[in-house]
């Protein structure tokens, strides 16, 4: 089985912005998390970050239709060469939102998509209480962390057969 993990913006400066809301963890250090996790389930997984919501697109079409995207940026055309893949795993973060596009590319697709966010938006400000990935992910995991991931990996792992 093979899982493509999507991080949004500023998802990379984990562990430096804002850490009493989203911990002390590096981003380095989730990828870790998030590897070792898939290993003991047997999940090939990749792992991608843009601050961009057009290479989050082109990262969610390649996943699927890896010949039909053109993109000048390496890392979407490594999913690409890795490309298919039974699901996605995203925390589209500020995108979450804002992003119509992201929702069209996810149900473009048609991938089993489990939405983590490392804090509850929902118990944030009220123009997070909003997500238009969740309308198309079958599952939404809030507010639990780093961990949500692993959670995200677990429920993937459980419910679906790899196709590839």
């Amino acid at each position: 089985m093979k899982v493509l993990v999507i991080n949004g913006p500023n998802i990379n400066l984990l562990g430096l912005r804002e850490p009493h809301i989203y911990g002390h963890t590096t981003y380095h250090t989730l990828i870790k998390m998030i590897e070792e996790k898939a290993r003991t389930l047997g999940i090939t997984v990749i792992c991608f970050q843009s601050n961009n919501e057009g290479d989050i697109v082109d990262a969610i079409q390649a996943a699927r239709y890896p010949r039909v995207v053109v993109s000048s940026n390496p890392d979407i055309t490594s999913i690409g060469i890795k490309a298919p893949f039974d699901a996605i795993i995203i925390n589209p973060a500020a995108y979450t939102h804002t992003s119509v596009a992201i929702l069209d590319a996810l149900q473009g697709v048609q991938l089993p998509t489990v939405e983590v966010h490392i804090s509850n938006p929902r118990q944030r400000e009220s123009f997070r209480h909003t997500s238009y990935v969740g309308i198309y992910a079958e599952k939404t995991i809030l507010g639990e962390g780093l961990e949500g991931y692993l959670h995200a990996l677990e429920y993937i792992a459980n419910t679906y057969q790899p196709t590839t």
